[in-house]
């Protein structure tokens, strides 16, 4: 076989994607699995004249599933039929903690696969006091164990040369529950399957999802007759495997208990404690905010002149005409709307990733697991809404982990109030609007504001999740149970990637829906459906005879733009958001942003920069976007159109308001409901509308 595939097996943080990235030296593409929202990693590495797929699978403790992630594991593991049915597993483990990893190599060898053992991180076992006996464990497993440092390649290079090496065959020492032996024979009659314990597997499986309703329903049928239940066949075998492993793990390692504990237990009487933990938790959170205004400012103020220079040269260079126009203000303004965005994007996920790196961001679930609970959200939802910070669209998915579904619904549904990194952008230009640039206590008041923003995310959130649970009834209440792990120095090459990784996402991504756009609106905005916009020169110069030649050139300008496609497309919203302090102009920023929360930067940047005649001679006619909607008026009311009340109440619309069609996408797809898709749209739309409306009008 000349593409064997390799699947990684393992606990949560055991280092498996650091190994994985490690093998595959970042050649590897992430996509989903047929059928599912589940992420799958899957790379390639070449090695023994082979090129090997490498297939990362989601984190489990057992394979018995009890959320999408584990069905995963179960499926690829399972399934003889599985196009991902491994050659080849690689069972990852920690040195802290043997047992669960013991526990699923056991179960993959037992289902006939060829399987390994890797003991990741092993520098961090000499770090806390840990000593394993390597023979022994290798004599326990009756397989080759391998010592292997994620973080700086040891060990990697003599993991990967011995993919060919085929196993020892196993010998299962582990017996399975008598009371199913009478189940397991006639079951066995009826599937094929290759070992005694895959048969198990079908029997001790609630529903296995790859096979039809009939013959789920033959199992089914076994068990009433055995009076079985399958959750407690897959308890009994827990039980019986971990007692079974107790007395030889006490002779694999030793562990200097003092060493493995004081380092740990002293960072968490610090960020755990019931009043410095959470003071330290949005002490981050601040500075956080802090510094995505005052460290990205340099690297903005580059990429906005270089932008701008850009569009300048291309309008000179090229000979005029509409498709330089397009160049320069639709396409090179539009895209340079976002870019200028990056650096905040990536100060962002480069706190984001070292929480997790270091095992914070653990710590923060545990911490607001008992803040949640009274809001009606299980401790796994702190999950979600956490990553709901970066995107909703894999937070709203993340909850799939939660397996109460009342609970995982409520936690969908209020997923997308919290503050994504798209809505980074749109805050950090209205902020920069209608917020001085003043200091407050020695901090920016305008990342005060940011800050308040992200707390409004958060609160908006909470109080939905309040009125569901009211609404949503059940009975049944689950529990966030889960492994602290270890707190670890980051490993800043995966740092670095995850950075690259979702910084690029957000570029690309968006890119592509903002390119589209751009183009659709300077066609709308280039042309018009009469002679008010082909004759535009001549209606202006005859009510207004006496005008400047700079100020012919601006008022012909403007009234081409309102005359254009785009703006009596601006004109038919504007009776609905004038209102809200809203002109046309904005109204065209609303919908394009409905696509993608950051299109409404790169928007404003092509409808403000329709119609310019630049000279890259003139330093006066680079005037940035920004500066442009700082001296737009407002026709209907004479006033600045981005003054501190139409700003504020743009800020709540979008604070509240449905994020993005790909989230409503997520949403449909995660509940498999309309209903509740159309619910959460409806009420969402409806809190950001009368919201922005009240702000405006107090504030006018």
């Amino acid at each position: 076989m000349n593409n064997p595939i390799i699947a990684l097996l393992g606990n949560p943080n055991v280092g498996k994607t650091s190994l994985f990235n490690r093998i595959t030296k970042l050649n590897q593409k992430v996509g989903n699995y047929p059928g599912i929202t589940v992420e799958k990693r899957e790379g390639q590495v070449k090695a023994n004249n082979k090129t090997y797929r490498i297939i990362d699978l989601p984190g489990t403790y057992t394979l018995f599933p009890s959320s999408m992630d584990e069905e995963v594991v179960f499926n690829t593991l399972v399934d003889k039929k599985s196009s991902f049915r491994p050659n080849l597993v690689v069972v990852v483990a920690e040195p802290t903690n043997l047992k669960r990893s013991i526990i699923l190599y056991q179960q993959a060898r037992e289902l006939g696969l060829p399987a390994i053992f890797v003991i990741n991180m092993i520098d961090e076992a000499k770090e806390k006091g840990i000593t394993i006996d390597i023979q022994k464990l290798e004599h326990l497993l009756n397989t080759k164990v391998y010592e292997t440092n994620a973080r700086t390649g040891q060990g990697i290079d003599q993991l990967i040369k011995n993919f060919d090496t085929v196993p020892p065959m196993y010998i299962s020492k582990f017996s399975l529950p008598k009371e199913a032996d009478a189940a397991l024979e006639e079951t066995k009659r009826l599937f094929p399957l290759d070992t005694e314990y895959h048969t198990w597997q079908y029997l001790a499986k609630g529903e296995v999802s790859f096979l039809s309703k009939e013959k789920n329903q033959s199992i089914q049928q076994i068990r009433d007759k055995y009076q079985l239940r399958a959750e407690k066949l897959q308890k009994d075998e827990a039980i019986l495997r971990s007692k079974s492993l107790d007395s030889s793990l006490a002779e694999l390692y030793v562990k200097d208990e003092a060493s493995n504990k004081n380092k740990t237990n002293t960072i968490d009487s610090i960020l755990l404690h019931p009043i410095f933990g959470y003071i330290i938790f949005f002490g981050i959170l601040f500075l956080i905010f802090q510094a995505i205004y005052t460290w990205s400012g340099p690297a903005m103020d580059f990429i906005d002149g270089l932008f701008g220079d850009l569009a300048a040269y291309t309008q000179t260079a090229l000979p005029a005409g509409p498709l330089t126009d397009l160049l320069s203000n639709g396409i090179i303004k539009g895209i340079g709307g976002i870019v200028i965005f990056i650096p905040q994007i990536v100060i962002l996920y480069i706190f984001i990733s070292i929480m997790e790196e270091t095992g914070y961001m653990s710590r923060v679930v545990f911490l607001m697991d008992r803040w949640l609970r009274p809001f009606g959200l299980n401790g796994k939802s702190v999950i979600p809404l956490i990553s709901g910070v970066a995107c909703a669209v894999p937070a709203v998915m993340s909850a799939r982990n939660i397996e109460n579904s009342k609970e995982r619904l409520v936690t969908i549904l209020v997923t997308p109030f919290m503050t994504c990194s798209a809505r980074l952008p749109i805050y950090i230009v209205l902020i920069g609007l209608v917020i001085p640039d003043n200091r407050v206590g020695g901090f920016q008041l305008q990342g005060i504001v940011l800050f308040v923003m992200y707390l409004l995310g958060i609160f908006a959130a909470l109080l939905s999740a309040v009125i569901l649970t009211k609404v949503i009834k059940s009975k049944h209440k689950s529990f966030l149970i889960f492994e602290l792990p270890t707190y670890k120095t980051p490993d800043w090459k995966n740092v670095a990637l995850n950075v690259w990784e979702k910084a690029s996402s957000f570029v690309f991504g968006a890119g592509k829906i903002i390119l589209a756009i751009s183009v659709i609106l300077w066609a709308l905005g280039s042309f018009g459906p009469n002679d008010k916009f082909s004759r535009a020169e001549e209606y202006v110069t005859k009510d207004n005879p006496n005008l400047s030649e700079a100020d012919l050139e601006h008022e012909v300008s403007s009234y081409r733009l309102e005359h254009s496609f785009l703006g009596y497309l601006g004109m038919a919203i504007e009776p609905v958001v004038e209102p809200l302090g809203y002109d046309w102009k904005m109204g065209i920023g609303l919908i394009s942003s409905f696509a993608a929360r950051e299109v409404f930067v790169g928007t404003m940047a092509t409808v403000y920069s329709l119609g310019d005649e630049v000279d890259i001679e003139d330093e006066t006619s680079k005037t940035t976007v920004l500066g442009k909607m700082k001296s737009e008026i407002n026709r209907n009311t004479g006033l600045p159109a981005y003054n501190l009340a139409s700003g504020v109440s743009l800020l709540l619309f979008y604070a509240f308001a449905m994020q993005c069609m790909s989230t409503i996408a997520a949403v449909k797809r995660e509940t498999g409901s309309w209903k509740w898709t159309l619910i959460q749209l409806s009420f969402m739309t409806g809190l950001a509308y009368f919201s922005a409306l009240i702000a405006y009008q107090l504030l006018k």
